[in-house]
């Protein structure tokens, strides 16, 4: 059976290892280890009760023998949406590095700020076919809209109250780091709260992965600092999941000479 790429980042290491632990049809993971790897690693074994397999390159990856999908998974560092060409040039890079050990890409990410925009032309020459996640007609924006539901339901949430900050799980993990690269940096506190000063709320969106109570307890401390309060609205794995399973029956059913051209869309 063929094997499958995904490249994603840290705020999806828990859907993503959620996704695998659970699909009858995946027969091996094999996980590109990592700082950044960890949380997707601990969350699979947890999940599934078996580590998966890791390696430090993709040029390590060995193909096992299965009648069922194979996969091969490398986690990036989050934050890198904060400077546009860099999550390009970066998700590019990786993209190429991975192709020539599997029959697809799936990407777990968004546009992100059309980072990722005319991917038919972003991986046009990586030899294989590669998946970014569609809602029915656009592409998903990014990890928010993935687990909303979508653009309108994105949409009606800004529309509702423009100083929001949606809460996936990856969010409630990691916002320490990702307000370090994205917000504060090298500034101090008050700076911080400055660039803040214009959110209202924190929209915790719980997922089959993380319900509302620890992502509520995760974010405690945020919105004490930076004086939001919370409210929620229930999230969503089925984009996810739609995207994956098309993924694996475009792999499956048409692997032919249209298979060698980057394909962006999915429904």
């Amino acid at each position: 059976m063929p094997t499958l790429g995904i490249i994603t980042c840290q705020i999806l290491e828990l859907e993503f290892a959620h996704l695998l632990a659970t699909d009858p049809e995946v027969a091996s993971v094999t996980v590109m280890r990592d700082h950044f790897s960890e949380g997707v690693i601990e969350a699979f074994e947890q999940k599934s009760g078996s580590k998966p397999h890791t390696i430090l390159y993709a040029g390590e990856y060995e193909l096992q023998s299965s009648d069922k999908f194979e996969v091969l998974v490398r986690v990036m560092e989050l934050g890198l949406h904060s400077i546009i060409k860099k999550l390009r040039d970066t998700v590019v890079k990786a993209v190429f590095e991975m192709a020539p050990y599997v029959d697809a890409v799936f990407l777990g990410y968004g546009l992100c700020g059309n980072a990722l925009e005319k991917p038919d032309e972003l991986f046009a020459l990586a030899g294989v076919p590669v998946f970014l996640p569609m809602e029915t007609y656009n592409h998903v924006d990014d990890c928010v809209g993935l687990l909303i539901g979508g653009r309108e339901n994105y949409y009606e949430e800004q529309c509702k109250t423009a100083g929001t900050f949606f809460m996936n799980s990856g969010f409630t993990r990691h916002w320490k780091d990702l307000i370090h690269k994205n917000i504060c940096g090298d500034k101090d506190l008050a700076m911080s709260k400055r660039m803040m000063a214009n959110y209202e709320r924190s929209l915790i969106l719980p997922t089959p992965v993380m319900g509302e109570d620890e992502m509520t307890a995760n974010i405690q401390e945020f919105n004490d600092v930076y004086g939001l309060r919370s409210e929620v609205r229930h999230g969503s794995l089925e984009i996810l999941e739609k995207n994956w399973n098309n993924a694996k029956a475009f792999v499956k059913y048409a692997k032919g000479p249209s298979a060698l051209k980057a394909i962006s869309m999915v429904h």
